[in-house]
């Protein structure tokens, strides 16, 4: 007769969640919006030529008022990339276990299982990793 209250908060092991909506565009793609800006591009066609709507590049710029809100040097490899977090997602799909995931990553198997974790969407009952979800600041999901 359905599931007993707070069953997902005991198998993730955290309180449950708002619906994250559609995913935001990320944050290596702003990034290379900027340099393209930097190059002498307007915003219409950088946001064309990183695969964004001319809205989103018109957005960006106004947001940022003409300068990049983010530091445009490449990231220090602390973090996973979006890149990364797709690679995760399609290996946990094909069966392949987190050690395996982690040595062709070259990341530790411990950072693979905490995103795994982390991420995790539990809609439906099921934990299902979502690359998507994963590291969006508060600052920059608007």
């Amino acid at each position: 007769m359905g599931r007993p209250a707070g069953w997902m908060a005991s198998l993730t092991g955290r309180s449950p969640m708002k619906s994250p909506g559609a995913p935001v565009l990320r944050r290596e793609v702003e990034r290379q919006f900027w340099r393209e800006i930097a190059k002498g591009m307007l915003a219409e066609e950088a946001a064309a030529a990183v695969g964004v709507s001319p809205a989103a590049g018109c957005r960006w710029f106004r947001h940022g008022g003409g300068m990049p809100p983010m530091d445009l040097a490449p990231q220090s490899g602390r973090s996973l990339s979006f890149h990364e977090r797709e690679e995760i997602a399609i290996l946990k799909a094909q069966g392949i276990g987190v050690r395996e995931t982690a040595r062709r990553l070259g990341r530790d198997p411990s950072t693979v299982s905490r995103e795994l974790r982390r991420n995790a969407a539990t809609r439906g009952g099921r934990l299902d990793y979502r690359a998507s979800v994963g590291s969006c600041p508060v600052s920059w999901c608007r």
